[in-house]
Parts: C-alpha cells; sequence; structure tokens
C-alpha cells in the first residue's frame, strides 16, 4: 500500500462524535423588512418596561452630548445558518472551513449602500459619525440628546435603579426608526446595566475550612508557572509561539503592574498591545483594574511565549466586539485566534451577530459563568448567556509541593452556574443525562468548563472609589471565574499552536469539540472530572452539586494537559475506521465508522487524518494519491494481510 505519509503514524487516541450542528440563530440575524414610506419600526429594547414602573427624577438636558451605536442586520441569514452548522459538523465537507473577514462580510455583512444609508440618516438627524466597522455591522455616532429623541422617538431622563444605589438615564419608550432602514438595534441609550468585573479580593469570600493555599506565590497563592503545572504538565514544548490572545476590557491598566508580576513569577516579558475602540484616549487604570491585569496575568502564565496579547479597551460591547472581529485594515493588528472577557455584559444582547462571525471566522471567545453561585431555582435571570461562546467556571485547585503539580479540585462556591430558558438547548448539548447534576433538556445549561478561580496572587494598580491612584505594584490574592475565562484562552493558545504546527486549521468554536470529548471514552482522560462540592447558596440551597461527568458548577472540568491538547487538534477533521464495526450504517464517524480503509480514503479531505478506531486487519490493497495521516487508534492496525 502506497501513502503520501509513506507508514502509517502512530498517534493518541481521539474522539469525534456526531450531533454537534450548531444551534440556529435567530432574530438577531433578521434583515429590515420593506416598508411604505412614513412607517417605523420599534427597536426592541427591555429597559423602557423597567422604566414604566419608575418614578421620573429628571430629563435629560437637551444640550448634554451622547455617544451610541447603531448595529445593522447580517444578510443571507439562511445561507449562514447551514455554514455554522457545517463548519462545525466533522462530517461535513466544510468542517472547520473558515472564512477570513473579509469573506464572511462580502457574504453576510451588510452592503455598502446598506451601510452608508445609515449614516446618512444618521447625519440627516444632525448626528456625527464618530467610527466605523470594518465589516459594517455597526456604526458608532454621537449628537445632542435634543437630536437623539427626535431621531429616536423617545424622551430620555434620569431614574433611580431598582436595585443598585445609583441613577441612570433611559428612554421612557423603545426607540423606533424609519422601517425601511436596515437597523437592527441601538445600543447605548441607556445605562441601566453598567458592565462589571466579578473579581474580588480572596481573604473577603467567606468558605468553608480549610482553606487550601500551597502555591508557589505569596502565602502559598498561585502564581506564573503553578498553572502549567495544574493543567499542562510536562508540555514545555507548547508556550503560545505565534498566537496572539486578545482581551475584552472596560478599563486600563498599569503596564509596570505587568512587568512586576512576570518578575515575581519569573516570566519573559510578554509583547502587549492595548487598542482603544475610537474615539477617545486609552483608559487610565480605574477601580476595575484588577480585572485587566488579571487577565493579562493569567494569559501570560498559561502560555509565556505568545506573539502578543491585544488589550481591547472601549465602553461600548458590541463596538468592542465588532473590533475583535475584524481588526481595522491595515492597522497591523492581528486577527486573535482565542479571545477572553471577564467583564459582566449584563442584559446586553447586540453580541451576538459578531460571536457567529467569529465562530465562522475559527476565532475561540471565553467568558467567565460569573461569581454569585447559583440563582435561585437555578434559572438565571439576571444576565444573557449566548451561544458561540464558551462560558468558564471555577475550582478552588489544590497542588502539591508549593504549586508543583495538581493534587485535586473542587467546585468553587461561589461559581455560577445554571439554566437559560431564554436559549434553546444547543445541539452539542442534547444526549446527555441530566438527571444527576439537575441540568435541563430543554435549555441552555452552563458553565461549559472550569478552571481555577481563588487565591491567585496578581499585581494591579490600587484605587480609591473615584478611580484615583493610590499604590501601584500592589501584590493581593484574588478570586472569580474571571480567572478561569483568561486562562482558557491562554491553554487554546497551546493547542492551536500545535494545531498550526501540524498544518491543522485553529479549533474555532470549542463547544462541539468540548462535548464531543467529554460524552466520550476519552472523558476521564482529557480532563479533571471535578466531583466535589458544589455552588448553593442562600437563595438556593440545593443546587448545584458536583456530580461525576458534567455538571452546572464546572461544566467537564479542568483540562489535563497534553491529552485534551491532542484531543483538540485531532478533532480538526478526522475520518473514523473500523475493520470490526457491525454495524449498517457508515458516515465515518466515530459512532458510525467506515469498515474499509478504502471508504475512509475516498471520505477524507486532503491533509486531513484517518482514526483507525480499534486493533484489527484488513485485506484490502490501494494506491493513494492524495496527502493524508493514517494513525492507528486503539492498538496495531494491519492494512494489506496475505499480499
Amino acid at each position: 500500500m502506497k501513502t503520501a505519509n509513506s507508514a502509517v503514524r502512530i498517534a493518541r487516541p481521539v474522539l469525534v462524535r456526531g450531533g454537534l450542528a450548531a444551534a440556529l440563530m435567530v432574530s438577531l440575524l433578521a434583515a429590515a423588512t420593506p416598508a411604505l414610506a412614513g412607517e417605523r419600526r420599534i427597536l426592541r429594547n427591555p429597559v423602557p418596561e423597567t422604566v414604566a414602573h419608575l418614578q421620573l427624577l429628571a430629563r435629560l438636558a437637551a444640550t448634554n452630548r451622547l455617544q451610541f451605536a447603531i448595529g445593522l442586520p447580517l444578510r443571507n441569514r439562511d445561507t449562514l445558518t447551514n455554514l455554522v452548522q457545517q463548519i462545525y459538523d466533522p462530517r461535513s465537507a466544510n468542517f472547520h472551513r473558515y472564512l477570513t473577514p473579509e469573506q464572511f462580510t462580502e457574504q453576510f455583512g451588510p452592503t455598502d449602500p446598506q451601510y452608508q444609508s445609515v449614516m446618512d440618516y444618521a447625519k440627516s438627524n444632525r448626528l456625527e459619525v464618530v467610527h466605523t466597522f470594518a465589516n459594517r455591522g455597526l456604526v458608532d455616532v454621537a449628537g445632542s440628546v435634543a437630536d437623539i429623541e427626535r431621531m429616536f422617538q423617545v424622551h430620555l431622563g434620569t431614574y433611580q435603579h431598582p436595585t443598585e444605589n445609583r441613577q441612570f438615564y433611559a428612554p421612557d419608550v423603545e426607540p423606533s426608526v424609519d422601517a425601511g432602514l436596515p437597523i437592527l438595534y441601538v445600543s447605548g441609550l441607556d445605562n441601566y446595566a453598567i458592565p462589571r468585573s466579578g473579581v474580588r479580593k480572596a481573604d473577603a469570600l467567606k468558605r468553608p475550612k480549610p482553606m487550601i493555599k500551597n502555591g508557589s506565590g505569596s502565602g502559598g497563592w498561585y502564581l506564573g508557572s503553578d498553572f502549567r503545572n495544574a493543567y499542562v504538565p510536562g508540555v514545555t514544548a507548547l508556550q503560545g509561539a505565534g498566537q496572539v490572545v486578545a482581551l475584552f476590557e472596560m478599563d486600563g491598566y498599569t503596564p509596570g503592574d505587568i512587568t512586576k508580576y512576570e518578575g515575581l513569577a519569573r516570566l519573559p516579558n510578554v509583547p502587549l498591545q492595548a487598542i482603544m475602540v475610537p474615539p477617545g484616549p486609552l483608559f487610565s487604570p480605574g477601580v476595575q483594574n484588577a480585572e485587566v491585569t488579571l487577565d493579562i496575568e493569567m494569559v501570560i502564565s498559561m502560555a509565556p511565549g505568545l506573539k502578543e496579547v491585544l488589550i481591547v479597551e472601549g465602553n461600548d460591547p458590541p463596538s468592542i466586539m465588532n473590533e475583535l472581529a475584524y481588526p481595522p485594515p491595515g492597522s497591523g493588528v492581528p486577527l486573535a485566534n482565542q479571545i477572553s472577557s471577564s467583564f459582566g455584559l449584563s442584559s446586553e444582547t447586540n453580541i451576538e451577530p459578531q460571536l457567529i462571525e467569529m465562530a465562522v471566522q475559527g476565532q475561540t471567545f471565553f467568558r467567565h459563568s460569573g461569581d454569585a453561585g447559583a440563582p435561585a431555582g437555578g434559572i438565571g435571570t439576571d444576565f444573557s448567556d449566548f451561544n458561540y461562546l464558551t462560558l468558564c467556571g471555577g475550582t478552588e485547585l489544590s497542588m502539591s509541593n508549593n504549586g508543583a503539580s495538581w493534587a485535586s479540585e473542587a467546585s468553587w462556591q461561589h461559581s455560577t452556574g445554571e439554566i437559560d430558558p431564554k436559549i434553546a438547548i444547543p445541539e452539542y448539548q442534547k444526549g446527555m443525562n441530566m438527571s444527576a447534576n439537575h441540568g435541563s433538556t430543554l435549555y441552555h445549561n452552563s458553565p461549559d468548563v472550569a478552571m481555577c478561580a481563588d487565591w491567585i496572587e496578581v499585581v494591579d494598580t490600587t484605587t480609591d472609589a473615584k478611580g484615583n491612584y493610590t499604590v501601584t505594584g500592589n501584590v493581593e490574592a484574588l478570586a472569580g471565574t474571571s480567572a478561569a475565562a483568561p486562562l482558557w484562552a491562554g491553554f487554546t493558545a497551546l493547542v492551536n499552536e500545535q494545531a498550526a504546527a501540524q498544518g491543522k486549521p485553529t479549533v474555532g468554536f470549542l463547544n462541539p469539540a468540548i462535548y464531543a470529548i467529554g460524552k466520550g471514552p476519552l472523558y476521564t482522560s482529557c480532563f479533571h472530572d471535578i466531583t466535589v462540592g458544589n455552588n448553593t447558596n442562600v437563595n438556593s440551597d440545593d443546587l448545584f452539586f458536583a456530580v461525576p461527568g458534567y455538571d452546572l458548577c464546572t461544566g467537564w472540568g479542568s483540562p489535563n494537559g497534553q491529552n485534551l491538547i491532542d484531543a483538540l487538534v485531532g478533532f480538526a477533521g478526522p475520518v473514523f475506521v473500523d475493520f470490526n464495526y457491525t454495524g449498517t450504517t457508515q458516515d465515518g464517524s466515530y459512532n458510525h465508522p467506515f469498515k474499509t480503509l478504502a471508504h475512509g480514503v475516498n471520505a477524507v479531505r486532503t491533509g486531513g487524518p484517518i482514526f483507525i478506531k480499534t486493533a484489527g486487519s484488513s485485506s484490502e490493497t490501494m494506491t493513494i494519491s492524495k496527502a493524508m495521516s493514517i494513525n492507528a487508534n486503539g492498538g496495531a492496525a494491519t492494512v494489506g494481510v496475505g499480499h
């Protein structure tokens, strides 16, 4: 038998299963329908429903100036829905065949005339266009309150927040626009929900005793190489080389804090690039700068050889997301393969178009699950989860010998897990037995995965309540699922580094691969299955508890080093063959493999891998004329017996 690779190559076991179609997109993709002249269309906004029950304190001054974003709908939504499904279905010829930002914009972004029509509409209402985006999905505008009220037929006023000790501004009714315009939403006409970091001082939290603090940092806190020793032990070749991680941020940081952390942790100086979504200068470190420094320090601890870390700062979540999905052409800013956000996006439903774009472009987006434990009844009502991102819960990590090796993990009690009745259960979560973990078979469950979230040493800038500097280079211990998301982004940089070295695409939206591995026989070798602990609290005293397998405390758990890296890289397009398979359905998937190598050779795409599932033999002979790798997955495989 002739092969382009000369010999059968032995690989670590890899599992891919079917049923990985991404969840269907909903109204966020709907294009504006044609309408008669003079008709207006309501832009859905839940805040006026809250305002209707509150007392108006004052009208905003007509001369006040506000900046906000106008979002446009994606085009060709049926084609896009099908493409997303195919990109994350291993049985599809389009599996992991990602689009570039330019290709995505050409096929699914608003057209130039549509984009221009929205800008002309804003200008005709005396608003200023302050920033445009290459994917044409958003335009940032600014203007006086009087002009904004006239354009959207609303009144802007201030109200007392019903649950927080502050006032906020908002429109009194849902905004509306001329019905014929391709406008999907407007973001920034209120500040009812403020994006916040959930990170907290570790010593301020109540927790069961005894607590575990046995890292290499101050007082046993976890620092630098501790995270690699715990989650990628012995993996020295992978450092994140060639990879870029981007961080979604809404505050600034002090560069000297990062330099001091690198010195304490004995890490190399990783290149950082801070980018402000225009207009405006970069943020000075504010009251939430600890979140930004935590994010950076976790990423470089896990992947100290990164090409670059991008810190993308801004005030408007959709604007930041557009910048991450399509960096300005000619700016020299690279497209990041892995992105992390640990700022809460409360009530922000306008970033899903960008998440879809990132998934189609092969980018991985991580978000912290939250730090409030399980909500009442396990039902999430205070923030929106989204499809096309990976939610990261938190753990209590225990290590041996002052950060030398992983010992055990339990669920961090404050880690949020919940069922979201606003989102139907995605395909990748179907087929799991939810009886033990009390999850839902109808709705979206979270989190997906977890990592260390407690007793983490950071260097940050201490500020007062007004954001004034007090102390730079402050060393303290923080806690929060805010740490888990950037740790997973750093881990994924290692995965994509290995994938690139093997000529494979990035792993992209991670959940289809994670759940395929979690549901299969390789789960226990790829993940630390966390079965101890819970996230119960005064609002939810019976939900949720860590159980074997998937649960709503830590998802599938934390990564088990090279095993998970190999499994995720192997997920980038394999075909399965089993000479001992007796079933009737054959599609090359893990559960329904081909019975002959010839079928596998015909089905695998050029450069892709074939995995022979179990030990066995076949008498077939053939000539192979395209490049591929053939891997013995479950023992010695002999081909051409008797010839």
